[in-house]
């Protein structure tokens, strides 16, 4: 499966924000990389801000292009504003839900138990990353992964009160994906309404 498997720290460093989960390196340099990023001051245009803000929306999900421009054209058809139905999207994939839930410490880490087939949804084991999970879905942890530690140890500690689109049962390790979260309770600081103009060009 294609992913973004290059360095993720410069990529943080790039849009100023630890998008790939906490990161030690960028909270010392939190200018953009290289030879004169500290005293980089040159200004962007409209289309370059807009190419960022993709990118970045991207990144933090971890989507490639064409996955990420079918979501947008599929979110143009859909009822509802554009951009936010693109988020909507965007937080249904199956790894991000299991992020959310905790059960992963980063949406790489929820992408990799997804492969691994650590992760059923309502009862089967679905080991597609960009699954799409549905309003009134179960999602949870396969019964002999529930002892993993990167599982265990995701989970220890976490507030699982949050997210209000989540409903989280421990004692069975699964939670169920009430519906689609609004806007507002999206915390991802992504500009959705840049990514339509750029692609409305």
């Amino acid at each position: 499966m294609a992913r973004y498997t290059g360095p993720r720290t410069r990529i943080a460093r790039k849009f100023g924000e630890a998008i790939f989960g906490p990161d030690k390196v960028l909270s010392k340099k939190n200018y953009p990389p290289g030879q004169h990023g500290v005293n980089k001051r040159r200004k962007t245009s409209e289309y370059g801000v807009q190419l960022r803000e993709k990118q970045k929306a991207k990144y933090t999900y971890g989507v490639l292009e064409k996955q990420f421009r079918n979501l947008f054209e599929k979110a143009s058809r859909t009822k509802g504003i554009k951009g936010e139905v693109l988020l909507q999207f965007l937080e249904a994939r199956l790894d991000n839900v299991v992020f959310r839930m905790g059960i992963a410490p980063t949406r790489a880490a929820a992408r990799q138990l997804v492969s691994h087939k650590h992760i059923v949804v309502d009862g089967k084991v679905v080991n597609i990353p960009s699954y799409s999970v549905k309003p009134g879905q179960i999602v949870g942890v396969r019964e002999k992964a529930k002892s993993l530690e990167v599982i265990s140890d995701s989970l220890s500690g976490f507030n699982h009160s949050k997210y209000a689109w989540i409903e989280w049962d421990e004692t069975s390790k699964s939670g169920k994906f009430l519906h689609l979260p609004e806007r507002a309770d999206i915390p991802e600081n992504i500009k959705e309404q840049l990514i339509v103009e750029l692609y409305s060009k």
